[in-house]
């Protein structure tokens, strides 16, 4: 008898550990080359219904001045999408996994500046300068941050720089501006977005994270909770979680694979964790 015990024990140990939500395994196949093809079509369509951001709104032309949408073309040719935040005249920062993830990596990036359309309008950058943190990992997105060198562009009302933070916060119930292309909707309900949009979310603490996403979640990790349905979507990556200064606090990193609606939180790569790294190179 004393195998069967031994093996219901481990049974009942197994049932009783925390099950953790998944993440995406290779960005550019399971999120990114769908959504690029996903607003280029809703763009070409000019289908404009008043879609928003997953709880958001949309964005007005020099509301965020900082904000550079990234058209991504991979080495195979095709298309992703990601976001990006302009830190200097010739530098922004964005998410590492939007340049390589998996299989497949980028040849090239088209910064999108100036514009609430990714693949019309604004000021249009092409640039393959992109550095990637060199601690980067693809299967954890531990230091998931890359900084993009682009040729000088000048600033005006519509394009401008955002600051680094200062000090050690962890702004833990601060509101937070989350902006980008990305879905307003899991499903066919948020397939017809083509604006920029933004969402207002609260920094949560990594212990509340790490709740739902174990050890995904680490030190240079920062969290904003989903309540209510409002998130990141799929598409947002890379682009900024902002607060007044404008200050730029997070990268967006990822989310539950389960989607954006059902309250999980969203992940961001914690600026203040790399403040001295992107100095280094700007």
């Amino acid at each position: 008898m004393r195998p069967i015990l031994v093996i219901l024990a481990l049974a009942v140990a197994a049932s009783a550990a925390p099950q953790y939500e998944q993440i995406f395994s290779s960005y550019h196949e399971e999120i990114g080359i769908p959504e690029a093809a996903r607003i280029k079509a809703a763009e070409e369509s000019m289908d404009f219904d008043g879609s928003r951001i997953v709880g958001g709104s949309g964005s007005s032309v020099g509301q965020w001045p900082f904000f550079g949408g990234l058209v991504i073309l991979l080495v195979d040719g095709r298309q992703s999408v990601c976001g990006s935040s302009l830190l200097s005249n010739t530098r922004a920062v964005t998410a590492a996994h939007c340049w390589r993830h998996g299989s497949l990596q980028a040849r090239q990036f088209t910064v999108v500046l100036a514009s609430n359309r990714l693949f019309s309008g604004g000021t249009r950058i092409n640039t393959n300068r992109v550095e990637m943190h060199g601690s980067y990992n693809q299967n954890t997105l531990a230091n998931d941050i890359a900084m993009v060198v682009i040729n000088h562009v000048a600033f005006n009302n519509n394009i401008n720089r955002i600051n680094l933070p200062a000090g050690t916060a962890t702004y833990v119930g601060t509101n937070a501006n989350a902006i980008g292309f990305g879905r307003t909707a899991d499903g066919a309900a948020g397939a017809n977005n083509q604006n920029l949009n933004h969402v207002t979310l609260t920094v949560i603490s990594n212990d509340e994270c790490r709740r739902t996403f174990g050890n995904f979640i680490l030190a240079s990790t920062l969290c904003t909770s989903g309540a209510g349905g409002r998130s990141t979507c799929q598409g947002d990556s890379g682009g900024p979680l902002r607060i007044a200064g404008p200050t730029l606090i997070g990268v967006t990193s990822f989310g539950s694979n389960q989607g954006c609606q059902r309250g999980f939180p969203a992940a961001f790569a914690r600026v203040t964790s790399y403040v001295a790294w992107l100095r280094a190179r700007m």
